[in-house]
């Protein structure tokens, strides 16, 4: 009886979102809401897509306040900007950013399981 090994794929969550126009910031008008999963339990939150008109800065303390949860704002090499937000806010950062008049609800894309 011989057990198959399987490698274990690294999972690119930001393999969807193409870039379509390397110069501006938005790379297809689209926002891009994914979770990504930690250890045990724990969850991250990254937005993605959010044009460089805004700061980030603020609406991560914005959202901070307003979530009871901890984020910042990391430099991802190929999408720039990317806000990270901890546990599952993908619910609150579309009420958020509707609410707020970032994006309107057909611009936001929500990924995950």
């Amino acid at each position: 009886m011989s057990a198959s090994i399987q490698n274990l794929k690294t999972f690119d969550p930001f393999a969807d979102a193409i870039r379509a126009d390397e110069q501006s910031g938005v790379q297809d008008g689209l926002i891009h809401i994914r979770i990504q999963q930690r250890s045990g339990r724990k969850t991250l939150t990254t937005v993605q897509g959010i044009s460089d008109d805004y700061d980030k800065k603020k609406i991560v303390k914005a959202c901070k306040k307003e979530f009871a949860c901890n984020g910042t704002v990391v430099e991802h090499p190929e999408y720039g900007e990317v806000i990270q937000l901890q546990g599952d806010q993908r619910n609150n950062i579309c009420q958020f950013l509707t609410k707020v008049g970032i994006a309107k609800p057909d611009q936001l894309k929500v990924h995950g399981f």
